[in-house]
């Protein structure tokens, strides 16, 4: 039971000083967070779009952060890495989140922000993406709005492991407005893809295609026994499809 009880208390800090960290280094576009424990002490590693801004002048801002960490939340020697996010940063669904609710607090449109949004995620490479705004859009009542383009995994164990979901807050004088990111990354493994390996007579590969669906390998293997696996090199056009 003591060791239920630990992970319970170390999972509920982790989620407090990820809380706290979204507060403090706001602007700076938080995308995540992992907490190790080392020999040395415990290592905070904190993805962020916007680095200098996390590290302050003279390194005076993560200090600050450092010392609220340790005091705040009893954790033994915190040493906090900031990684940049880079080109990865459209695909952090936490980050794309943050900036779509600084664009709707900016004056955006939600519609414009929204498709602009998802245009920029799906252009970096994602299988799919959904964008949830909610709250008082256009008049006093409450109301959603959804934007959704490629594939999209709503729930069950597929979806926690291929679905990137962030969320954020935009402020607003008519009240606050929920935005809600998902992204599908595009290294994905869905459950019905398959990958098909075709080699020639001295096992040389000469087909290889990954993410196929039934339908497609179907297709294939209709081919192959129409023209043979041997002449593939001479008949390229029925798997033009691919």
């Amino acid at each position: 039971m003591a060791g239920e009880r630990k992970f319970i208390r170390e999972n509920t800090n982790r989620i407090l000083i990820k809380e706290f960290l979204i507060k403090k280094i706001e602007g700076a576009g938080f995308g995540g967070m992992s907490i190790q424990r080392t020999p040395m002490g415990t290592r905070i590693n904190i993805l962020v779009e916007r680095p200098g801004m996390v590290i302050g002048k003279g390194g005076s801002k993560i200090k600050e952060i450092t010392a609220d960490i340790r005091d705040k939340f009893n954790v033994e020697n915190p040493q906090i890495e900031i990684q940049e996010a880079g080109s990865r940063a459209s695909l952090n669904a936490q980050i794309m989140a943050e900036k779509l609710a600084e664009a709707l607090e900016r004056g955006w449109h939600f519609r414009r922000a929204g498709h602009s949004t998802i245009r920029r995620i799906m252009m970096s490479g994602a299988k799919g993406c959904q964008i949830i705004i909610a709250g008082k859009l256009t008049g006093a009542r409450h109301r959603t709005e959804k934007f959704t383009q490629g594939h999209v995994k709503y729930c069950g164990e597929t979806a926690k492991e291929v679905m990137d979901r962030g969320f954020a807050i935009a402020k607003l004088k008519a009240g606050v407005l929920g935005v809600k990111v998902g992204i599908m990354r595009p290294d994905a493994k869905l459950p019905d893809e398959i990958t098909i390996k075709i080699y020639d007579e001295h096992d040389n590969l000469i087909l290889k295609r990954t993410g196929l669906t039934k339908f497609q390998v179907k297709k294939i293997e209709n081919n192959i026994l129409k023209y043979g696996a041997k002449r593939l090199n001479q008949h390229a056009e029925p798997f033009r499809f691919l």
